[in-house]
C-alpha cells in the first residue's frame, strides 16, 4: 500500500514537471522506499537540526565474547546501530536492535564477505585489527571512521517507463524521455528531503548498479555501499542482495556481494 504522504510528493512534482498523474501513479506502483546512509554534511541545515547518527563506516569492530573478525579478515566497512533506523521505512525486515557488521574488500574483488549481528545487551569488546598469516604479523586495513545519518528516500524500478500509459506518453515525444529524467531526480531528491545520497550508503528499495542489477527476481537489496562513502579514493560499489525470506531471518551467509566498477 502506498504511503499516502509519498503519494502526494510524487503527485506534486509531477504537476511541476508537467507530467500526467496517470504517469506519476505508474512511478509510484514501480517504487520502494529505501534509507540513505549519509555523513553529517549533506544533510539540509533543517534535518542536521534534528539528526541522530545510525551508522558508521570503518573503524573497529565491536564484538561479543568467542566470536573473532571474521577469517578472510576483510575490512569493516559498515556497523549499522539497528534501533536507531526510523521503524517501517523500509519494505525489508532488519533487526530492530542490536548491530550489523559488514566486512568486505571494496578495493579489490573480496575473496569472502560477511555480516554479523551482534545482538543488543550482549557484552563486546573491541578487536585488534594485527593478526598473524603463517607466523608472520599482518594487519587488517582500517577504514577512518565517519558518522552517517539515515535519511528515508525513494527508488524507482528501471523498467518503470514500460508501464502502458507512461510508454505511450513517451513515444508521444521524443523530448518527454528528459521530462521523466528530471521528474526521476526530483521525485528522489524531494523523497530525501534535499539531503545529498549520490555517495552514500543505501539500505533496501532498487539499486541503481553500474553495471548488470543483481536485484532481480527473488533477490532483493540489503545494501549498496559506494566505495567513496568508505574512502574517497575508492570508485567501486558493493551491493548485497538476497531474498526476502534470508534477510528477515537473518541468514546473512545466505546473501550475495557483488563488487562493480
Amino acid at each position: 500500500m502506498t504511503n499516502p504522504i509519498v503519494a502526494e510528493l510524487v503527485l506534486r512534482t509531477a504537476e511541476k514537471h508537467g507530467v500526467p498523474k496517470a504517469v506519476a501513479h505508474e512511478l509510484l506502483a514501480d517504487s520502494r522506499p529505501c534509507l540513505h546512509l549519509v555523513s553529517f554534511q549533506d544533510l539540509t541545515p533543517a534535518q542536521q537540526q534534528q539528526a541522530r547518527p545510525a551508522a558508521r563506516t570503518g573503524g573497529l569492530p565491536c564484538l561479543p565474547d568467542g566470536v573473532d573478525w571474521p577469517d578472510g579478515h576483510e575490512p569493516l566497512v559498515l556497523t549499522i546501530d539497528c534501533a536507531a533506523l526510523p521503524h517501517d521505512a523500509l519494505d525489508i525486515e532488519l533487526p530492530r536492535d542490536g548491530s550489523l557488521l559488514f566486512f568486505t574488500e571494496i578495493e579489490y574483488e573480496p575473496e569472502s564477505s560477511v555480516i554479523l549481528h551482534v545482538p543488543a545487551g550482549v557484552r563486546t569488546a573491541q578487536r585488534s585489527a594485527a593478526y598473524e598469516l603463517n607466523g608472520e604479523p599482518e594487519q587488517v586495513r582500517v577504514y577512518q571512521p565517519d558518522v552517517l545519518y539515515p535519511v528515508p528516500g525513494l527508488t524507482v524500478s528501471p523498467d518503470w517507463r514500460d508501464a502502458p500509459v507512461t510508454s505511450a506518453f513517451l513515444d508521444s515525444d521524443a523530448n518527454r524521455d528528459d521530462i521523466l529524467d528530471d521528474f526521476e531526480e526530483a521525485v528522489r531528491t524531494a523523497a530525501a528531503g534535499g539531503a545529498s545520497h549520490g555517495v552514500a550508503v543505501q539500505l533496501g528499495g532498487y539499486s541503481t548498479p553500474w553495471q548488470s542489477a543483481p536485484d532481480e527476481g527473488d533477490l532483493v537489496l540489503l545494501a549498496q555501499i559506494h566505495g567513496q562513502s568508505i574512502d574517497l579514493n575508492v570508485y567501486t560499489q558493493t551491493l548485497v542482495v538476497g531474498t526476502r525470506e534470508d534477510i528477515a531471518a537473518r541468514r546473512y551467509e545466505a546473501l550475495e556481494f557483488e563488487q562493480q566498477v
